[in-house]
């Protein structure tokens, strides 16, 4: 656990290239046409010189080879999803994501930490309207309560 609150909340950066080795040592690269990240909050990410799912997403996709996809994007800051319960965090995501341009064939989307499934699910589902065939999910981390 320190090492993912030392890389999500402390920005020690210097951890990505070792957190996208754990995940390709535990993965076969994905069939996938692009990758994608989770976008930040716009407020929470002017705390942050760089977003933890955006440094994992380009590291795999250096190391599987995998292009960029098109421009998945926050339409609004969202709460913090800690604090909130299922239905709230639900709730709190709901068109909060859309895609500038075509998401096209099969989509690898990038999280740091996979909590309840809310963020990823509301990610996907834009991507899903934007076009995509399919949506595969990879996270560094799984929150267990």
């Amino acid at each position: 656990m320190a090492f993912v609150h030392g890389w999500k909340d402390r920005a020690l950066r210097l951890l990505t290239p070792l957190a996208a080795e754990l995940v390709v040592a535990r993965l076969e690269c994905p069939a996938a046409d692009v990758i994608k990240y989770i976008p930040p909050d716009p407020v929470r990410q002017l705390r942050r010189t760089e977003h933890p799912a955006q440094a994992l997403a380009g590291e795999l996709a250096r190391r599987w080879a995998i292009p960029p996809g098109a421009a998945l994007r926050r339409t609004r800051a969202t709460e913090q999803q800690a604090s909130l319960t299922l239905a709230g965090r639900r709730g709190n995501l709901r068109d909060a994501f859309d895609v500038r341009g075509a998401a096209r064939g099969r989509v690898l989307l990038i999280d740091d930490v996979y909590t309840s499934g809310s963020t990823v699910h509301a990610a996907a589902s834009a991507l899903r309207r934007a076009g995509a065939a399919r949506v595969d999910v990879v996270t560094f981390a799984r929150a267990i309560r």
